[in-house]
């Protein structure tokens, strides 16, 4: 079949649209599974699906749908050969079609044919039973044109070599750490280039994401197959540390850390895909800013902070000095970020004067940390957890680096640290040039261009800030809360967690403190209230139907029998 009847996506259009992907899996429980977890995540799509290779192909030439990946699920072991062989012929055969075409495997472990799958050169080979989380990462790997095989799988084609090979001196594990580290020098020295040439934000996130993950790559290559006696071994001296998954008990605490780190920041830049539109009843400064600008800022924090943390493990700032550089390290970051998102030498000409914007928003810092980067909740605790790997505090309970509680939980911190963050850049330029035409043209939203809209939205922040001093923050410390914006797949919503705060309760004072009270009083006096009310409503319904009710019935049963009385007499006169 002529490579020209199957439509192929490209790497290029997959910033701009999802991932389609054409799922083969003959168990339709499995199936059904795969199409419902996958369609979740807003870059991905199944868009076709197959329980047949044969299927598979006829979807595949028709040329009716464009397909980005194919995910194939390998028979099982104890199946019958003739699948697998089917399968195998299939990958084959699309292979030979349109060799720009992806494909994922997801295969059994120690199954007969991964040296196959391996010589046939898949792209992506994942164990059946992965969590979604590595089955998408390694999808989305896999459909930008790399390389993804399992760690586990790995270790299975190192240990059982192809004895068939035809060169006793070059194993198929040679093979296999020099295809790869030659194919990722070359993509990393491409890379390297484009990244000295002029980017936008965006581009250089994903260009640096792309390099970060081609490193991990490369460090992975080296740890699972290590250089033999063989001539052929590359000599490659750099080594990077993990930022992917490889086996936690060989990473040193430094290295676990920041596998920790890079894991959040990834399920964040995914995040970051979906809307971005704030479903809470609290205005927000980022509110202001279009979509594409919004999603750039959160990205530029990310990046920011990564470099931040990197920073921080280079200067070797010990758990005690972090506590006390907790202002000073939020301010760089945010002095970073404003710098980068608005321009360093960003000049307006106001009031017939030349004004260099940065240096002026700059000086709001005091402004700034006061009213959001010092309410930031937790932030030491969530860099204590990414730089040293610190157990993080959930409901009393301790959860060490890695859990799934404590990452549910560091992945909730860094995003409101993010979404508070692009507050805290966003406060100073509307107080100081919320009005000027330059950033109303680049940066607003099209539907808060006119003064009047941005007086009101300013007036709105306004009063947020007053209801949040007196009302909101009270209430949340005299509830053992934190509020955090976080991420959601519909928008940036808000939620509360658990966090004792006794010392901030016990420093409340004034109309902060009368807040509390009326709270203490109201619970102490609702249930009452409740019980009272609910014991003359019974009275009140008692005295309606048993009393007043009968008493009516009485009545309006003597009044009906004398009308029967005074009906039958007639008739009897008449007669």
């Amino acid at each position: 079949m002529a490579e020209s009847s199957i439509i192929v996506g490209t790497t290029s259009h997959l910033e701009h649209r999802s991932i389609q992907i054409l799922s083969i899996e003959a168990d339709p429980a499995i199936q059904s599974g795969l199409i419902t977890c996958l369609n979740r995540f807003a870059d991905l799509q199944v868009a076709a699906a197959a329980d047949d290779p044969a299927i598979a192909w006829q979807t595949l030439t028709a040329g009716t749908v464009e397909i980005d990946l194919i995910l194939l699920g390998l028979p099982a072991i104890d199946a019958q050969i003739t699948p697998i062989q089917s399968s195998l012929a299939f990958c084959q055969q699309v292979k030979a079609s349109a060799k720009n075409l992806p494909i994922l495997v997801l295969i059994a472990p120690q199954h007969p044919a991964i040296a196959t799958v391996f010589q046939l050169g898949i792209e992506g080979c994942c164990l059946r039973g992965s969590s979604v989380l590595d089955l998408v990462a390694a999808i989305r790997q896999v459909a930008a044109g790399e390389t993804n095989w399992s760690p586990e799988i790995l270790q299975f084609v190192a240990v059982g070599t192809n004895p068939r090979s035809t060169n006793p001196e070059v194993s198929l594990l040679d093979r296999l750490r020099l295809s790869s580290l030659q194919q990722i020098e070359r993509t990393l020295t491409e890379l390297e280039t484009q990244l000295q040439g002029e980017l936008s934000t965006f581009d250089r996130l994903i260009l640096t994401g792309r390099r970060r993950e081609l490193n991990t790559a490369r460090w992975v290559i080296k740890r699972l197959l290590p250089a033999a006696s063989s001539p052929i071994a590359p000599q490659i001296t750099s080594i990077d540390l993990p930022l992917t998954s490889v086996p936690v008990d060989q990473l040193t605490t430094a290295e676990h850390a920041n596998l920790v780190a890079q894991t959040l920041f990834d399920r964040i830049a995914a995040k970051l895909q979906s809307s971005l539109e704030n479903l809470t009843t609290t205005p927000l400064e980022i509110d202001i800013l279009r979509l594409e600008k919004k999603r750039e800022l959160f990205y530029l924090i990310l990046r920011k902070f990564e470099g931040l943390l990197e920073e921080l493990r280079f200067s070797q700032v010990t758990i005690d000095q972090l506590s006390s550089k907790q202002s000073t390290i939020l301010q760089d970051l945010w002095a970073a970020v404003t710098t980068d998102f608005l321009g360093r030498y960003y000049t307006e000409s106001i009031d017939n004067r030349e004004v260099e914007i940065i240096p002026t928003l700059l000086r709001d810092v005091a402004i700034v940390e006061t009213e959001i980067l010092a309410k930031i909740p937790q932030s030491i605790e969530l860099f204590n957890y990414l730089l040293f790997k610190l157990p993080l505090t959930i409901d009393n309970a301790s959860f060490s680096a890695g859990s799934i509680a404590a990452e549910e939980r560091a992945c909730a911190l860094l995003e409101n640290l993010t979404i508070q963050m692009a507050n805290a850049v966003m406060q100073p330029v509307l107080n100081r040039f919320g009005n000027l035409e330059s950033l109303k043209a680049n940066f607003y939203d099209r539907r808060l261009l006119s003064s009047r809209e941005i007086e009101r939205f300013r007036n709105d922040l306004s009063w947020r800030y007053r209801l949040e001093r007196y009302v909101g923050e009270p209430q949340a410390i005299f509830e053992s809360q934190y509020r955090l914006f976080v991420f959601t797949t519909y928008g940036i919503d808000r939620i509360a967690i658990y966090a004792p705060r006794p010392q901030e309760l016990a420093t409340l004072s004034g109309l902060p403190f009368a807040v509390t009270l009326t709270l203490e009083l109201r619970d102490a006096l609702l249930p009452r209230l409740r019980s009272a009310t609910t014991f003359f409503g019974s009275s009140i319904v008692y005295l309606l139907t048993e009393v007043i009710g009968r008493g009516i019935g009485l009545i309006g049963r003597g009044i009906i029998k004398g009308v029967g009385n005074i009906w039958q007499e007639s008739n009897r006169s008449r007669r």
